[in-house]
Parts: C-alpha cells; structure tokens; sequence
C-alpha cells in the first residue's frame, strides 16, 4: 500500500541515509527503527543525524 501523506512527509524528513525506501512512510520507518532498538532520525538534531547513530543512549545524550 503507498502511503498518502508521503510527499508531505519528505518535507519534513531530515534523514539523510539516501537510498532508504523507508523515507517519508514514517510508519514503517518507526517500525524498522523499533525493531532495531533505535530512534528514527526525525528524533535528532541534524547534527546528530549525519553520524548515523540512532541509539537511544544517543538519544538521551542528546536531550540532557
């Protein structure tokens, strides 16, 4: 199933992994992330992102 919202979705995505089919489908992003005990880069500064570490210690680090 394509996702409607998608287009609308990249306008706001920061991921910067390029061949992702999982940009702007935010569900299964999340769901990918998830399964990886990770957070989606939609969670990180654009910083952060670009290092590619999603981990959620990362995350906690970067939220103090």
């Amino acid at each position: 199933m394509e996702c409607p919202n998608r287009e609308k979705n990249l306008e706001v995505c920061n991921c910067t992994y390029d061949p992702c089919s999982k940009k702007g489908v935010c569900c299964e992003c999340i769901a990918y992330h998830r399964r990886a005990g990770e957070l989606p880069a939609c969670y990180f500064p654009d910083d952060v992102e670009r290092t590619f570490d999603r981990s959620i210690v990362r995350f906690k680090a970067v939220a103090k």
